[in-house]
């Protein structure tokens, strides 16, 4: 897929100075692969971004100098865009960008500078009497990002459309007899021939006692019949993340995984319902929440309801409970976020059913569309 075009690229940037004007700033540090890539398309491993009221300056080695030559003649050219060469140090080049375009009250993104660098920057300045005062900010980019446009969404659709195949293959591997890492091997492989260009996190296939195990991994434990099964996987591709989980059974479940199964489904259900614009994050948490409660199964669920989803697979708006560090907000048409409530026994195993979902002007729209019924493989 084609990715975004200089005139979506200069709407991001727009909204990014709208908001560091807001905070008296004459430029914002950029250095967030991640947000870099969302504000002018570069891809690269390494790079800094200095953007100001006027113009992106991008601060680059000669491992990507042609790269970005090659992106500035296409249409997805970034708008007002200046490269300046590393050819050591990016924090050394960063200071001489910053003292030769003439900046002084200088925006940076907190959660993504450690201590030592920013220290760096404050003890260089001060011994070169250079007049620049850098200012933490929070989340400035990943504000921007939580409301896709039309370039990501298009781009997030395609993502999990091809989920398709990949389950299909999984629940083929899927059986009694073989290995969770055989399971995963074959999920994997079906990635790939999809055209994922990376997975978007580490696969789970979590069997028998160890679904009970949110973020268990693969493991030489052989599936046997009766068991509960939890796949959870994801594939990047334009830069873009999907997310499913599904949960299989091993031969015909027995009474208590149905009656696990179905009380997550429903849950999962209910959270779905609950999506529209105006409806507070934690409202969808709660829907759900609320029926696994009712099933006695609340002690069941300790994670959100969802995450986030775009650039990275866990990104804003977080799905989630009342929590002081995590500010319930209201949905927007854009949004696009996981549904994916669970609930755990331990020693006996584990369900959980995510699914992507956008926020639309209507209500929603499902991304992913594999199966909800509890297989029996």
């Amino acid at each position: 897929m084609a990715p975004p075009t200089t005139i979506q690229l200069a709407a991001r940037q727009r909204r990014i100075r709208e908001a560091f004007d807001a905070r008296s700033l004459d430029a914002l540090v950029v250095t967030a692969p991640a947000n870099i890539r969302y504000l002018i398309n570069h891809d690269g491993s390494a790079g800094v971004l200095v953007l100001t009221a006027d113009a992106a300056h991008l601060l680059v080695d000669f491992r990507y100098t042609e790269a970005v030559a090659r992106l500035q003649a296409s249409p997805a050219a970034c708008p007002a865009l200046r490269v300046w060469d590393v050819p050591a140090s990016y924090d050394e080049a960063l200071l001489g960008c910053l003292l030769d375009i003439g900046v002084t009250a200088v925006g940076f993104e907190a959660a993504h500078v450690t201590v030592a660098r920013h220290d760096w920057w404050e003890r260089s300045t001060r011994a070169r009497s250079i007049a620049i005062a850098f200012h933490a900010t929070e989340r400035v980019v990943e504000q921007a990002r939580v409301i896709k446009d039309a370039a990501e969404i298009a781009a997030l659709r395609e993502a999990a459309r091809r989920l398709d195949g990949v389950a299909r293959a999984a629940f083929a591997a899927a059986k009694a007899g073989v290995t969770e890492r055989q399971v995963a091997a074959a999920l994997e492989g079906a990635m790939r021939e999809a055209g994922y260009e990376r997975l978007a996190f580490d696969t789970i296939v979590a069997s028998g006692p160890h679904a009970a195990l949110p973020h268990y991994r693969a493991g030489d434990r052989i599936l046997a019949t009766g068991d509960l099964v939890v796949l959870d996987f994801g594939g990047v591709l334009d830069g873009y993340c999907s997310d499913l989980t599904r949960t299989v059974s091993i031969g015909p479940p027995p009474p208590e995984a149905r009656r696990l199964y179905t009380a997550v489904y429903d849950a999962q259900q209910a959270a779905v319902a609950a999506v529209r614009p105006g409806v507070e994050t934690t409202a969808v948490d709660g829907a759900a929440r609320q029926v696994l409660e009712e099933r006695g199964l609340g002690a069941a669920f300790g994670h959100g309801t969802g995450h986030g989803l775009g650039l990275d697979v866990h990104e804003d708006p977080r799905i989630t409970r009342p929590r002081p560090d995590v500010p319930s907000v209201p949905l927007v048409p854009g949004m696009v976020f996981t549904i994916e409530p669970g609930a755990y026994v331990a020693g006996f195993g584990g369900v959980r059913i995510e699914d992507d979902v956008l926020v639309t002007d209507a209500g929603y729209e499902l991304l992913t569309t594999v199966s909800r019924e509890l297989l029996a493989l």
